[in-house]
């Protein structure tokens, strides 16, 4: 069972980050109702979010002000940097059988992080839930929007 650490998934760390996002309340929300004890980024994650917030095409902000937003979710109270040392195919193995399709490589790394951490990866993804499968349900939360 997972020991309440939560690794958030890029669409919830935008929605946590960015208080003009149409789910930043709904994430904070759950924060408030508890997330907020133990929950980090990893590399992934942390580099999505630079990539997003600094593409004029989705985010308003300069890669400087990207970096900046960083350094500062590193402040907030409960905050855990989940460093990736495993390779991306051992991470899957457990539930490679149940990738579909291309779209599914970032977040089959971060499921296998929040298994191997024995955590929870949270997400908006309810497609993530299959990925997971029945084994691994408890290392997936999905937000409702």
């Amino acid at each position: 069972m997972p020991d309440g650490q939560y690794l958030l998934d890029l669409n919830v760390l935008i929605a946590f980050a960015d208080e003009e996002h149409v789910h930043h309340k709904r994430v904070m929300r759950w924060f408030k109702a508890g997330g907020s004890r133990n929950w980090g980024i990893c590399p992934l994650t942390e580099a999505g979010l630079v990539r997003l917030a600094a593409n004029p095409k989705v985010g308003a902000f300069s890669v400087e002000q990207a970096i900046e937003m960083l350094m500062e979710l590193a402040k907030v109270p409960g905050y855990r940097y989940w460093p990736i040392t495993g390779k991306w195919v051992d991470m899957v193995v457990p539930f490679a059988s149940r990738i579909f399709g291309h779209q599914q490589v970032t977040d089959s790394y971060l499921l296998g992080l929040a298994i191997k951490e024995n955590g929870v990866l949270v997400t908006f993804d309810k497609a993530i839930q299959f990925l997971a499968g029945p084994q691994y349900a408890a290392n997936v939360l999905v937000l409702e929007p």
